[in-house]
């Protein structure tokens, strides 16, 4: 769906509005371990229950707001749309457990790891998958990245899976919505809507075997589980209103201060970091370098020899 202001989107204003509207989303990824931790009482799978159903009230309600009711009605009218966001769906649900999973399991460190490294596993899968001639600098990338990975795992003695699960998800989960002519809220509407049946049997389950800790008597608990909703959606629709803004490097670079936020809350509590931790880390950290300043170059000629 086109903005009526789009052609106003490059000005100084809106560009200003999409830099904070990013620094936002990006932060409030960053923050969410401190979610995780306040209900850590609780099990993964249910908060992975309340936040599939308490983001399809609180996605209507923006939906009506941002008056995208036509492009749900539209995506749900055609079963290849309704059929890709099912396994977009499935895909992004198996990140988000096991990212709750690796907070409530002190790997907050290890799930930074994923999202550090979900840059380069684009730029992978177009090698393996898309069959894509790249750039030396993004191979450089590639390949310092997956030394990295390499490195955690002969000298730490165990494969990092849960980054690895985390970045491969997300990949697949952006390469498959890439492919749906749908947009970032209506798109995210629509896949907690399909699982929301699948999260209501669970819950409705638990309730009846005396577990779900929604009714556990503590109204912190209760709100914070409610809350699951507006956490969820919150910073999509801050990185929706920040995409159609900024350019996809600005993008670029915002994005790593998800995992970098991540990444200080798991040294905040506690979680050990090695030499060893430090080599496979800045292995990584240097392929984004190196893939960020390739990415600005490559961008740079291109406005350069953009027609006036």
């Amino acid at each position: 769906m086109t903005s009526p202001a789009a052609g106003a989107q490059k000005t100084p204003q809106a560009i200003r509005f999409g830099l904070i509207a990013g620094i936002c989303a990006y932060t409030l990824w960053g923050m969410f371990p401190l979610y995780i931790k306040a209900v850590d009482h609780v099990s993964a799978l249910e908060i992975l229950a309340h936040r599939i159903i308490w983001s399809v009230p609180f996605g209507a309600v923006l939906i009506i707001l941002r008056g995208q009711w036509s492009e749900v009605r539209d995506a749900f009218k055609t079963p290849q749309v309704v059929m890709m966001l099912c396994l977009t769906a499935l895909a992004i649900s198996a990140n988000w457990l096991i990212y709750v999973w690796a907070v409530l399991h002190d790997r907050i460190l290890e799930a930074s790891l994923g999202y550090y490294i979900n840059p380069l596993m684009y730029v992978a899968a177009g090698i393996f998958i898309l069959g894509e001639r790249l750039r030396p600098a993004q191979i450089a990338a590639v390949a310092l990245a997956a030394i990295g990975v390499i490195v955690h795992t002969i000298g730490l003695g165990a494969f990092p899976w849960v980054a690895i699960a985390l970045a491969l998800l997300f990949t697949i989960y952006g390469y498959l919505r890439k492919t749906v002519a749908v947009g970032a809220m209506p798109g995210l509407f629509i896949e907690t809507t399909l699982l929301s049946p699948i999260a209501l049997a669970y819950l409705v389950w638990l309730i009846g075997a005396g577990g779900a800790m929604i009714f556990s008597g503590s109204l912190g608990t209760t709100s914070l589980l409610i809350l699951a909703g507006p956490v969820t959606v919150l910073p999509l629709v801050l990185f929706a209103l920040s995409a159609r803004r900024l350019q996809l490097t600005t993008l670029g670079f915002l994005q790593y201060i998800g995992p970098t936020l991540q990444f200080a809350f798991g040294l905040y509590y506690g979680e050990a970091f090695t030499l060893l931790h430090g080599v496979s880390f800045g292995l990584i950290w240097l392929g984004l370098a190196v893939y960020s300043v390739d990415a600005i170059r490559v961008n740079r000629a291109a406005r350069l020899n953009r027609p006036a």
